[in-house]
């Protein structure tokens, strides 16, 4: 079960006494409900390899550069099993422009397993999604509950600070998650399995749409009333400053170069070629090193480079 088909479901009746968090609840689904963006894999002809794919490409990486990548992922492999049979290189070569690479040989190996384990199905058990290599338990949790509506507690950066400013009153959750804000998490979900799930989405697209990270729209929060941040007048975070990820100059970007002419070239790639792509000599051998080692590239006789095979 998607997150659009979570939020066209009838919300449950509820108790005549509500507690906090079930008010939480209602508003917050409400919202969804009329708010939720129409995305492909929240629709029900996604299935739950679409949802997969789609968790493993939205890490680290908006929605608007996803998109056009995810549709020609899904029409070239709309199963694991068709993924499963290509050469790893190709999902490196498909993952294109995303960022990150390493999250195409991941999404790869899940499919191989997935094909060699289970059938080629999605595996509906929580800790058969963690079994599989390259997922966590972010993973895990959201394909369980997004793809089949299960109750798990569903963590990503933007439920992380809806739960800081609405619960906690900070600005922004730390670094890195906490045993306490997975605590916090268990307790905020809702006890029924269906409410759990759409719970689970609606509070991710609040923190996406509305609760973003620089220009929070709280005029149009559900919650604001119920806000502890807002309430406390909105204080300054406190800490170590936050800085943002760069990327112009570094390995990554060097990274980046290289693999773009390996995408691009229908046999593999002499050494030469490769050096043209970036100026300095030790951080281009640096970077092309760690790809080797990443398995995103591999070397062959003659000082030539393709995308990996194996």
């Amino acid at each position: 079960m998607t997150a659009t088909a979570l939020s066209s479901q009838t919300p449950e009746t509820p108790p005549t006494e509500s507690t906090g968090h079930e008010v939480l609840h209602r508003q917050v689904i409400a919202w969804f409900d009329t708010h939720a963006r129409d995305l492909p894999w929240r629709r029900a002809d996604a299935g739950p390899w679409g949802v997969m794919v789609s968790e493993f490409m939205l890490q680290q990486t908006p929605v608007n550069r996803v998109l056009p990548v995810y549709e020609q992922w899904l029409a070239r492999w709309p199963r694991p099993a068709d993924l499963a049979k290509e050469a790893p290189g190709e999902a490196v070569r498909a993952w294109g422009r995303l960022g990150y690479p390493r999250r195409a040989l991941r999404l790869h190996g899940a499919a191989v397993a997935i094909t060699e384990r289970h059938g080629g199905d999605v595996p509906t058990k929580h800790a058969q999604l963690l079994a599989l290599p390259g997922i966590g338990e972010y993973t895990a949790a959201a394909v369980a509950s997004f793809a089949y509506g299960q109750r798990h507690a569903v963590l990503d950066t933007n439920v992380r600070r809806v739960f800081a400013r609405a619960v906690m009153g900070v600005r922004y959750p730390p670094n890195a998650t906490t045993a306490a804000e997975r605590r916090l998490a268990r307790e905020l979900l809702p006890e029924q399995e269906s409410t759990a799930a759409r719970w689970a989405a609606a509070s991710m697209e609040l923190g996406a749409l509305v609760c973003t990270a620089k220009s929070e729209e709280c005029g149009r929060c559900p919650i604001a009333a119920q806000c502890a941040w807002l309430g406390a007048g909105k204080p300054e975070h406190e800490g170590p400053p936050r800085r943002g990820q760069t990327y112009a100059g570094t390995d990554r970007q060097v990274r980046g170069k290289l693999l773009a002419v390996l995408r691009e070239a229908v046999a593999p790639v002499p050494q030469a070629v490769l050096d043209q792509v970036w100026d300095e000599p030790v951080q281009r051998g640096r970077a092309l090193d760690g790809l080797v080692a990443d398995g995103l590239v591999e070397p062959m006789e003659g000082g030539l480079y393709r995308l990996p095979m194996t």
